[in-house]
């Protein structure tokens, strides 16, 4: 038998016959409100896909490794030494400890470095010069040439790749990075870097520059016609995705915002008087990867497809349509509870970057959200991509997601909704203007909402926060990275006496955009001891215009649940115990129990103490032992048929006896019933469509938890 003949004996249903058999088992519920899908990014998603739902989508017979390259810009058969860069994350407050780690991960499966910086070093600061909270936030303290020979002591540049996201403006950092390579006898036209400057990202997640954009675009094109001649496997130009995933975006507002970024960096260099060809092939698409994993996979081969028309309409080559990608798992999804959790959704997420195409990746530390990542999580995260390439086999295969009817379909939808409000920017006038009036901000915050909405009623699941929460867990408050401002500020004084400071002092005030030569003498100046702060100040003047926009708010979708577990736990460390909740639970088992289990479980991801262990069979037993038990809240547990006998006679026994105390009803009545019920008394009552977040919060301020 072979695949023509395959299966002969067997009739092929129509999509008519399937439908007509489904709405059967519906038993009169709509069919578009049971099985039709309505996503974020405004995609109505089918319960089920057919060859003829993607006849007429083109590219999809495209070989991988061919323009737009929605397969893949690897060829099949092509394998590379690595189908993709192990790049994770290096968070370490120390230059020496940068290094420590970061050789130790090299040897154990890390394949790119990762070099994460602090705020006060991607401002382009001194550590005296900027706020000293700055100092060592969140990643490495760098000012000085040597600060980079003691991060990468015994590490050949010429030979291990690199990642580093430089902040606004990339021109200093990448002077001393050259500075480092040259004192190490490294060719710098051997390395392998994105040493990216990304102003757009730090505008849209600070809302604030120092200098106009323009000027930061002047640097931007020095840094890129340097690496042109010197260094052409370093990328200099980065477009991150990130701030509008971590403020609560669509996938098609993270592909929509990236890709007029990316246009605007074009048309900035176009402008300064670089080529297409040149300029393309400098760019660093960084993206986070959500826990959605088709729609994850469909955006990131969607943004090669949209990525590849747009240089295409510039009239750039198939080698210059060619998109790069980096990719993180993302940080929004990640929960300071239950953070064992956090490994599955990091490897699901690791799975849609790999299936999707990503050239490099970093896979989020289980305790992300809590510290700085451990030997232990580091490895297990880094590991998570060494199984998913060498025991997945994920590698083998040139474009696993090829052919699937859903995700070819998926993939055209989504790029259709990104170019829609790729179009809406470009109208806006690009970038800098939509985030000037208020454009991305905007919608991405009603996607936010939307989303916070549909957790705090629980119709979004986050496992061990708002869904199956460990009762017995003692949440870890998160801890920044630990570095000294103080002993910084000193290194950098230090620093600044030991030199003969009057060679540099010249090349410095000689600095200019005007410069043909203009990174070769920045690189002279830091060889002559100039720090990184000093090029920025001799570059970036001050007063030259600082521009501000509406800050996109960086955050994670479990916060504000974590939020009343960490006030219930300092409530309960100062009183001895957590408030209580007890359960009135009415009748044998069979009738309580769903209800019961439900009214645990909300209570309980709230950091309740939940006293369920009796069962009554009478409403004056229950009444006693709910006023014995302490407890500042009761929920009634039992089936409909029950409620009209038991309620009353509970809500005024308990009134009765505690008049302060909440009553509630597991369950939502009908209108006429709730309405008796609350009549002699009953507080309220709690059910699926409930926003628990709300509630949980109310109850938690009236009883007194969160003052």
């Amino acid at each position: 038998m072979n695949k023509e003949t395959m299966f002969k004996e067997f009739s092929v249903p129509t999509y008519e016959q399937w439908r007509e058999a489904a709405e059967k088992t519906l038993k009169g519920a709509s069919f578009d409100a049971k099985l039709l899908t309505k996503t974020y990014e405004g995609i109505t998603l089918q319960p089920i896909y057919r060859q003829e739902d993607i006849e007429k989508l083109k590219h999809i017979h495209v070989q991988p490794g061919v323009a737009p390259y929605l397969r893949g810009t690897k060829a099949a058969g092509a394998f590379a030494a690595r189908a993709w860069e192990v790049s994770q994350e290096i968070l370490a407050a120390t230059a020496e400890e940068f290094n420590q780690i970061a050789r130790h991960d090299l040897a154990r499966g890390q394949t790119m470095l990762n070099l994460v910086l602090d705020e006060a070093t991607k401002a382009g600061l001194d550590p005296e010069d900027g706020v000293h909270s700055k100092v060592g936030n969140q990643g490495l303290s760098i000012f000085s040439r040597e600060d980079l020979d003691q991060a990468f002591a015994e590490i050949d540049l010429e030979k291990v790749p690199l990642y580093v996201n430089a902040g606004a403006f990339g021109l200093p950092l990448l002077s001393l990075l050259i500075a480092h390579m040259k004192a190490k006898g490294q060719d710098p036209n051997k390395l392998h870097a994105c040493v990216g400057a990304d102003p757009m990202a730090r505008l849209a997640s600070e809302g604030i520059l120092s200098v106009p954009l323009t000027i930061l675009y002047d640097g931007m094109a020095h840094a890129t016609r340097w690496a042109i001649k010197h260094a052409p496997q370093v990328k200099t130009i980065l477009v991150q995705a990130h701030p509008y995933h971590n403020a609560g975006g669509s996938a098609a507002q993270e592909l929509g915002y990236a890709l007029a970024t990316g246009v605007e960096y074009v048309q900035a260099l176009l402008d300064r008087g670089l080529s297409i060809e040149e300029i393309a092939p400098r760019i660093q698409f960084a993206f986070s990867i959500g826990s959605n994993v088709f729609m994850e996979i469909a955006k990131i081969r969607a943004a090669r497809m949209l990525w590849a028309s747009i240089i295409d309409s510039y009239g750039g080559s198939e080698a210059a349509q060619k998109m790069n990608i980096h990719a993180r798992t993302s940080a929004w999804t990640k929960t300071v509870l239950d953070p064992n959790v956090n490994l599955l959704r990091a490897t699901t997420e690791a799975f849609s970057a790999v299936v999707g195409g990503v050239d490099s990746l970093h896979v989020s530390a289980y305790d992300e959200a809590i510290r700085p990542a451990t030997e232990f999580s580091r490895r297990i995260a880094r590991n998570t991509q060494i199984i998913l390439e060498q025991e997945a086999h994920l590698a083998k295969v040139a474009d696993p997601a090829g052919g699937s009817w859903y995700i070819e379909w998926l993939t055209d939808e989504l790029a259709a909704k990104a170019w829609e409000l790729f179009l809406q920017v470009e109208e806006q006038g690009g970038m800098e203007k939509a985030l000037a009036a208020g454009m991305p901000q905007e919608q991405i915050a009603a996607v936010a909402s939307k989303k916070a909405e549909n957790v705090a009623s629980r119709k979004s699941r986050i496992v061990g926060t708002n869904m199956y929460a460990n009762a017995q867990e003692r949440p870890e408050q998160p801890e920044k990275l630990q570095c000294d401002p103080a002993k910084r500020i000193a290194e950098h004084q230090a620093f600044l006496q030991k030199q003969d400071r009057t060679a540099m002092e010249a090349i410095l005030q000689a600095l200019s955009f005007d410069q043909q030569d203009l990174l070769d003498a920045s690189i002279k100046a830091v060889q002559a001891g100039a720090t990184l702060g000093e090029l920025t100040k001799a570059l970036l003047p001050s007063g030259t215009g600082a521009i501000s926009v509406k800050a996109l708010p960086q955050q994670r979708i479990a916060e504000s649940f974590e939020q009343l577990r960490f006030q219930t736990e300092r409530y309960a460390a100062k009183t001895g115990g957590k408030p209580k909740v007890f359960l009135a639970n009415m009748g044998p088992v069979s009738k309580h129990k769903g209800r019961a289990d439900f009214a645990a479980e909300f209570f309980t991801v709230g950091g309740f103490d939940v006293l369920r262990q009796q069962q009554f069979t009478s409403a004056e037993e229950a009444v006693e032992a709910a006023n014995a038990s302490g407890a500042a809240i009761t929920v009634i547990c039992s089936d409909d048929e029950s409620y009209p006998e038991i309620v009353p006679t509970i809500v005024k026994g308990i009134k009765a006896g505690q008049p302060e105390m909440t009553v509630l009803l597991a369950g939502l009545p009908a209108a006429e019933q709730l309405a008796v019920y609350k009549d002699v008394g009953l507080d309220d009552c709690i059910h699926v469509r409930t926003n628990c977040y709300q509630v949980l919060r109310d109850l938690l301020q009236r009883i007194g938890v969160m003052a």
